[in-house]
């Protein structure tokens, strides 16, 4: 996910008293004065599917395979299949407009280099944001690139004029046969030292018997037909706000790939999200009923919980781990102390959670 600064400085002039505090509140439109808005993350789980298409297409003499070559079953007619290669998971971030606050700066503060991500999630507080984290991935639904398994070189190219010229496919078929034999015997007499012309180093000797086998698999392709594979990856984005019991994720079938998660024709994949965190429970303070919302100085910041998300099939689990979840924990506030003119504070928060990474508070020498 790439990211983005907001810095917002402040110059004045004349005496500022040192106790000033960052004030804090719920973000109201046409409410908050001037300052930086910013969410809390919520944690995501990301689950990517890696699919590979087979593409078969018959030879053009895969009628006559079992007479020349002695193949049998050999399929006559194309087909397609899918099968799932690999299936990986992890966490990524996304803005929990619950958790939405604005910060006002004056002068009186030292927190004036405010860090977002792109939805405004807040990163960090005058520090830079590590690279490796500037990199991660924006979270969403996405198909990659297909990746294609690249096939031989065309079988005609190594069709002698005989074959060519043959009167019919059946003729084509037979003197072909004879070819790919011949091949074969050649790469035997190679690996047994019993050929006219021998090579004169090992090296030239691999190279003899590569370009024999290129051959005999380009030719005999004509007879059993060719399977072109390429990959792909399905992602799915989960943002789980409570637990999840083996809903269905998405359905697989060998003809069709993936198809919708209400599409009879492939089999379930289900996707279970359990809340694992031992927090404390926090007990609310009472408010009096005419006392009116003040600002909070200080900066909010998640104590996340922990959630489990567990991928499985009708076999059984196929792979389950462990994020930390900023929804499954609770906010805390930051005291504001921190970030007034008597402390140099550097605060960085954990992408994914919203947690603190690292406070360093210092006092200017």
């Amino acid at each position: 996910m790439s990211r983005r600064a907001v810095v917002l400085s402040f110059y004045f002039l004349g005496l500022l008293p040192l106790n000033a505090q960052t004030a804090v509140n719920d973000y109201r439109p046409g409410v908050t004065a001037e300052g930086a808005v910013y969410y809390l993350p919520k944690t995501a789980v990301r689950i990517m599917v890696e699919v590979e298409r087979s593409t078969f297409t018959p030879g053009d003499f895969c009628s006559y395979s079992e007479r020349y070559l002695r193949l049998r079953d050999v399929p006559s007619a194309p087909s397609v299949s899918y099968r799932i290669t690999a299936i990986r998971q992890d966490a990524c971030a996304v803005a929990d407009t619950s958790k939405c606050y604005a910060v006002k700066f004056d002068a009186r503060t030292s927190a004036c280099n405010v860090r977002l991500s792109d939805d405004g999630i807040l990163l960090a507080i005058n520090t830079d944001v590590p690279q490796e984290e500037a990199r991660s991935e924006n979270p969403g639904v996405t198909m990659a690139t297909p990746r294609t398994d690249k096939g031989e070189l065309s079988p005609r190219r190594y069709l002698s004029e005989e074959i060519l010229a043959a009167g019919s496919t059946a003729k084509m078929a037979e003197l072909t046969a004879l070819e790919i034999y011949d091949i074969r015997e050649s790469r035997n007499l190679l690996t047994r030292g019993q050929a006219d012309y021998m090579p004169k180093d090992g090296e030239q000797l691999r190279l003899m018997l590569s370009q024999l086998e290129q051959q005999d698999r380009a030719l005999t392709s004509l007879f059993t037909g060719t399977t072109v594979n390429d990959t792909t990856v399905q992602t799915f984005i989960v943002v789980p706000d409570s637990t999840i019991q083996r809903h269905v994720l998405f359905r697989f079938s060998q003809k069709l790939g993936i198809v919708d998660s209400d599409d009879l024709a492939g089999v379930p994949y289900y996707i279970s999200i359990e809340d694992i965190s031992n927090l404390p429970a926090v007990t609310p303070t009472p408010k009096a009923k005419s006392q009116k919302p003040k600002s909070q100085p200080g900066i909010y910041v998640n104590i996340p919980g922990k959630l489990r998300t567990t991928i499985a099939n009708g076999d059984g689990i196929l792979i389950s781990n462990d994020y930390p979840a900023g929804q499954f924990g609770y906010t805390e506030l930051l005291s504001g102390a921190l970030f007034n003119k008597r402390y140099t504070t550097r605060l960085l928060l954990h992408p994914v959670s919203g947690a603190i990474e690292r406070l360093d508070a210092e006092q200017p020498k």
